[in-house]
């Protein structure tokens, strides 16, 4: 929950209680199209890039 809510709070500047407000599919929802739109505006030449979402809990 915390890379999550720390994601969308990062990209988009939305504060901790806006963000804790959203239910858990809510923030999953906002943390892929936040990655989506990064991958568009910046194209990895590499195919390792990961979204997110793709990270494993408990990690970073």
């Amino acid at each position: 929950m915390y890379k999550e809510m720390s994601f969308i709070s990062y990209y988009f500047h939305w504060s901790n209680e806006e963000v804790l407000k959203m239910d858990h599919s809510s923030r999953r929802r906002w943390c892929s199209e936040i990655s989506a739109i990064n991958r568009e505006l910046t194209p990895s030449k590499s195919s390792k890039e990961k979204s997110i979402l793709d990270m494993k809990p408990g990690r970073g």
